[in-house]
């Protein structure tokens, strides 16, 4: 046991370091685009907060296979290169009960992952998108900036606003494109103003003066439309936040497992594999860590990046190979853990075959 112990607190650290650190740079890296819309003024501080925290929350299922399959090499490196696996081995203590308690390590983690990936990451998936409708509901032109593209997070509506004196003083030299039925519709204007809502459910308007209109008709024989308008009052969008549309990364697992859509069975296949993952990365730690004694602990790292690069690329790919139908339900995405499963045999067995290789040869 006390054994058992000491190799799960050297395994335990650097998860919680590793895992830590990733977290913070993933964080950093995502939450660029939100920090400017909020130095901007279009969403609120802790509008932003939530979305960065959803977005974390979501890569926790990448984030912790990696930590424990980086943690459990330099652990285990570290250990070979200062010989402590020599001496716990000639106490009597086998490499498959060195084995054994990374497995149930790795089973714990992966465990919590299949929780994250089955029930928390499309509950965060559906709340950033109720997030993101309700700011694309509440913008307001009196906040942006000049020189500044700003698009609808659905893509109908595009604003640009070529100068302005200050916040909330009127925009001039003004683009608007809105995406309608049927028609892409384009204003070109002198000067913009927002109008106060309406009242809890009044739109959002705002007030164009000398205003050229463009309206490209897309269905095919009607006519274009050219105006010039001396003011124009454009209604952009209602306050009431529309609820999000049919997302399979934000679905419930139960409606999944029943879907025969190749999106949803794709979906549903990473969820339920990621357990997979998580379980053969953390094993596939061990082996992948010897070394000579006085090697350094982190020699093994670079091909174990190398490894794992490869797998999330046919992983991801496998993914969308079953989304674009051209991989059909079954073998799906589950012949990539079952790769990762024989590397892990192979490297498992790798000492053993390279013996008898030796003996066979000689």
């Amino acid at each position: 046991m006390i054994i058992n112990r000491y190799l799960l607190h050297e395994i335990i650290k650097p998860i919680v370091v590793s895992l830590g650190l990733l977290s913070i740079l993933f964080t950093s890296y995502g939450a660029a685009e939100f920090l400017s819309n909020a130095v901007n003024g279009l969403l609120p501080t802790d509008m932003i907060v939530q979305l960065i925290g959803l977005r974390t929350l979501i890569a926790l299922e990448l984030l912790i296979p990696i930590s424990l399959y980086l943690s459990v090499i330099m652990a285990f490196g570290r250990m070979y290169s200062d010989s402590e696996l020599t001496a716990i081995f000639a106490l009597g203590f086998s490499p498959a009960r060195v084995m054994g308690v990374v497995l149930a390590l790795s089973l714990c983690t992966a465990l919590v992952v299949a929780g994250l990936s089955l029930i928390a990451r499309p509950w965060a998936y559906q709340r950033s998108h109720e997030l993101s409708n309700l700011a694309a509901a509440s913008l307001n032109t009196n906040d942006m900036k000049a020189g500044t593209f700003y698009a609808g997070s659905q893509g109908n509506r595009t604003i640009f606003i070529d100068r302005r004196a200050g916040p909330a003083a009127p925009g001039h030299d003004v683009l608007v494109q809105l995406k309608l039925r049927g028609i892409t519709r384009i204003i070109h204007a002198g000067s913009v103003e927002q109008i106060p809502d309406k009242g809890p459910h009044g739109g959002s308007e705002i007030h164009l003066t000398d205003a050229h209109v463009y309206d490209i008709v897309l269905e095919s024989g009607a006519s274009d439309v050219v105006m010039n308008v001396k003011d124009l009052v454009v209604e952009l969008t209602s306050p009431q936040v529309e609820p999000p549309g049919y997302s399979s990364v934000a679905a419930s697992t139960a409606y999944l497992a029943s879907s025969a859509s190749a999106t949803d069975i794709a979906e549903i296949q990473w969820r339920l594999s990621t357990f997979w993952s998580t379980l053969l990365l953390g094993m596939l730690g061990v082996p992948l860590s010897r070394s000579r004694p006085r090697q350094h602990k982190y020699a093994k790292i670079g091909i174990a990046i190398l490894i794992y690069a490869g797998y999330y690329l046919l992983y991801e790919s496998a993914r969308t190979w079953v989304q674009n139908g051209l991989i059909p339900a079954f073998p799906g995405i589950w012949w990539v853990p079952a790769l990762l499963a024989l590397v892990l045999i192979v490297a498992g067995l790798g000492p053993r075959l390279a013996l008898t290789w030796r003996r066979i040869r000689a």
